[in-house]
């Protein structure tokens, strides 16, 4: 039986979530069912399906969920999300992307159309009541934000409410001239539980002791964090005008020297908007103490790469890779047991853990 845990909604007096949490087997299994089956995850982008009557097999978060899906432009140039379990006896339906008309089943050739809905099964004439609704691919919901596309396996928000509150912000970048750079992509392995990755990125608290060199460019003392329902946001102000976003008139953020945009998305996604572009971070579970950190990033302006706080973001990784792997040997300490929130400077971590407690207590 998975632990309650239980975040007082008061930061005054809330304690963190206790060491268990980050060591005990149970409550990252339950993690799979409670909080990642119903929130929502990024799967790429457009570019995956180019053409009309295309397929694109996948497997989301491999080695964690390690859940067969399938993406699929039809005939109207519409993109699905299926799952690519055929409904007969749970054989992969298709195995490798490519141009597709239909979906056949290699197994005992059960055939769907690119929606995903039953079609053909040989030798089945004499079955009755066939076929049902269940004999359909599963479709999961499926969203657009640019080009990026986000699915949900059995979600408990919507996801466009997300995107509406990070647009009231960034709205005014265009999304359609982000270009996917897969040079800057890299995939890195951290020692440590997922949840103390992200507990790390939630808050500034630490740049001034772990990032000597971003701490140089923001400015520590106007650092800023909002939560929101579902998704929070850390504001990196500088003191200098260079290296900034060019903000209109109307932004909300206007005559503010903004350098970066910190966006985190519950359960585990990162939107870093820098002048340059977008360096998407998504998080994921390998084992309890092992969790792979894949960075994405999506260029506007070239020129201005390596400037400001959108530069040396591996070596930044770096630093955190380091920190947050002594924090994981630290909550092994038969000695440590919870801690307690800064209320000017830990709002996003608080929020992060309240989220989970609520989902573990569904």
């Amino acid at each position: 039986m998975t632990k309650k845990y239980i975040i007082d909604s008061d930061i005054r007096k809330a304690e963190t979530l206790p060491a268990n949490f980050y060591k005990d087997e149970n409550t990252f299994e339950a993690i799979k069912s409670n909080v990642f089956l119903k929130s929502w995850q990024f799967i790429g982008d457009e570019s995956l399906l180019e053409e009309r009557l295309s397929v694109h097999p996948f497997s989301l978060l491999e080695n964690y969920l390690s859940e067969p899906l399938l993406l699929t432009k039809d005939d109207d140039n519409k993109i699905h999300c299926l799952s690519n379990v055929c409904t007969h006896r749970g054989n992969l339906v298709v195995l490798k992307s490519g141009k597709s008309k239909k979906l056949t089943c290699g197994y005992h050739g059960r055939r769907f159309n690119l929606k995903g809905k039953f079609e053909y099964m040989p030798e089945f004439k004499r079955v009755i009541d066939f076929p049902k609704p269940c004999d359909n691919l599963h479709e999961l919901p499926l969203l657009k934000w640019g080009s990026l596309l986000f699915v949900g396996l059995n979600p408990l928000f919507n996801f466009q409410q997300v995107i509406d509150k990070m647009n009231e912000r960034i709205g005014f970048l265009p999304f359609d001239k982000f270009v996917l750079t897969e040079s800057l992509n890299k995939d890195f392995i951290v020692k440590a539980h997922w949840a103390l990755y992200c507990d790390n990125f939630l808050e500034g608290f630490h740049v001034p002791f772990v990032h000597k060199d971003l701490d140089a460019v923001l400015d520590y003392g106007s650092y800023k964090t909002e939560t929101y329902q579902y998704c929070n946001l850390q504001i990196g102000y500088t003191d200098e005008p260079k290296n900034t976003f060019d903000l209109p008139e109307n932004h909300m953020d206007y005559g503010k020297h903004v350098a970066a945009y910190y966006y985190w998305v519950f359960p585990n996604m990162m939107f870093n908007f820098y002048p340059w572009g977008l360096s998407l971070n998504i998080i994921q579970p390998l084992t309890r103490d092992k969790t792979k950190v894949s960075f994405i990033s999506y260029v506007l302006d070239a020129s201005k790469l390596e400037k400001g706080a959108g530069s040396g973001l591996e070596k930044v990784e770096k630093e955190d890779e380091a920190i947050v792997e002594n924090v994981q040997k630290g909550v092994n300490s038969s000695f440590y047991k919870s801690g307690r929130y800064s209320p000017n400077r830990e709002q996003g971590v608080h929020h992060f853990h309240s989220l989970l407690t609520r989902f573990l207590n569904m």
